[in-house]
């Protein structure tokens, strides 16, 4: 079997890429009029970032942005998805528009173009400005309106050459690590705050998708990180988990943006915190189920759930994800080295399943993040050799073509990431890129899985 024979074929027009977020490469914390965001008072907190990391500097990807588009570039991909932080924008979260911040992203989609790259943005991974956090942040819904009005001022700026929008990335970790768990900024953990987040990130979601049709963007979409539940044993109880599960992994958002409701397991799944709330507003439903032109799936690994008590005993006391569920590790699987297991079929099963549920109502997909955390090392000859992320990205991007071969109607698939870069509450110990960065020097080294991706790109071609 020759090289190019071994990579799955993709139909024509399919879009391959990579992507990025704001603060996990860009650095520059405090330059060019950038705003704090939560995740700057977050990482400056003591204790709550592995070894004290923040992103400061991050990959210093706002000096050396030219040398990334390179990159890319070299590469072969079609697209790149990158983020716009809210905070270089908009410093405060509303008033003053900051115009070097708009300047370094209309620099960077310059740069992208002159390389034949189509950018993909994304309005919204995480960093919030810190202003509207102490205003109560997404737990309340002026933070959603000011969304739409950042959105309509970057759109407005950026319509003309960004083909493809992305209004958030990943609600469930706004919402639930942010608000809930207290893993990711702002670091809270409450109930009907987290609950209230999640609904006003979706009514933010509506509103910018609003602004983005005024500025006459080609596409807008956003992201979801949906999870493949499974039940740890084949009892009632478990399965019973599953539901609750999926509900708050999945439900929350897909039924809102898919079917136009609000999902009839959230009761059982979240009891006295979800009744009676006053967060939810007649028309939001119409607001968030407005058509997309894509929905954007990142997707890791499965999830094998148990039926559990609640953490916390005490209803008034408890978190929006204390939900009698436990999560269990899959044995029998390899693992990453952020310990999740390595189940590529179950990517084909997630798809699969999301086309049967709602049918012609599911947007064309984008697989808008997809890739490994491994334990690389660098070698005597200075190269990477993670075969492990390279056998994980074969694996995945195979049972993505499965999906396409059951009539799932998938459009381009983004690896993750292009840099090692922040990983958030991990710092910098977990690599994620397909090229490494030596935070020390700087230096980009393209791994093994690059040069695979590339090659992969390349047979699409033949």
């Amino acid at each position: 079997m020759t090289e190019s024979r071994a990579f799955p074929r993709f139909p024509a027009g399919f879009v391959f890429g990579a992507a990025t977020a704001s603060y996990q490469i860009e650095g520059a914390a405090r330059e060019d009029g950038r705003g704090p965001s939560i995740w700057d008072t977050y990482s400056h907190t003591p204790g709550l970032v592995a070894n004290g990391d923040t992103g400061d500097i991050a990959c210093d990807h706002y000096h050396r942005y030219p040398e990334d588009v390179t990159l890319l570039r070299e590469l072969g991909v079609d697209s790149y998805r990158f983020s716009i932080a809210w905070p270089r924008i908009v410093p405060d979260g509303s008033g003053p528009v900051n115009p070097k911040g708009l300047d370094f992203y209309a620099r960077l989609v310059d740069e992208l173009l002159a390389a034949g790259i189509e950018p993909a943005a994304t309005l919204y991974h995480w960093d919030l400005p810190q202003a509207l956090e102490d205003r109560g942040g997404w737990r309340v819904r002026e933070t959603a309106e000011r969304f739409a009005e950042y959105t309509a001022v970057v759109a407005g700026h950026l319509a003309d050459r960004v083909p493809r929008w992305i209004t958030l990335n990943e609600p469930w970790c706004s919402a639930f690590l942010g608000y809930s768990v207290g893993r990711h900024a702002p670091g809270a953990r409450e109930g009907r705050g987290a609950l209230a987040a999640a609904h006003h990130l979706l009514v933010g979601h509506g509103r910018a998708v609003e602004a983005l049709r005024a500025a006459g963007v080609r596409e807008a979409g956003i992201t979801l990180n949906l999870d493949r539940n499974l039940p740890a044993t084949g009892s009632a109880a478990d399965r019973a988990a599953v539901v609750r599960a999926d509900t708050q992994h999945n439900l929350v958002w897909t039924e809102p943006l898919l079917a136009g409701r609000y999902p009839h397991t959230e009761e059982e799944t979240w009891g006295e915190l979800i009744t009676g709330q006053d967060f939810r507003r007649d028309g939001d439903l119409a607001l968030i189920g407005q058509p997309l032109d894509f929905l954007g799936i990142n997707y890791y690994r499965p999830i094998v759930v148990a039926d559990a008590p609640h953490r916390e005993p005490d209803p008034a006391l408890r978190t929006a994800t204390d939900n009698r569920y436990a999560e269990v590790r899959l044995a029998g699987a390899r693992h990453t080295a952020m310990d999740w297991p390595v189940v590529p079929d179950s990517f084909t099963d997630l798809l699969v399943a999301l086309k049967e549920r709602y049918g012609d109502a599911l947007p064309p997909i984008h697989i808008t993040e997809n890739g490994s955390a491994e334990h690389d090392e660098v070698s005597p000859d200075g190269a990477v050799h993670d075969r492990d992320r390279v056998a994980y990205l074969r694996g995945h991007l195979t049972a993505l073509k499965a999906a396409l071969d059951a009539g799932v109607d998938v459009r381009g698939y983004y690896v993750w990431s292009l840099l090692d870069n922040f990983e958030w509450a991990f710092g910098y110990g977990k690599r994620f890129g397909i090229v490494r960065v030596d935070y020390d020097t700087q230096r980009r080294t393209p791994k093994d899985s690059y040069h695979w991706y590339r090659a992969m790109i390349a047979a699409q071609r033949d």
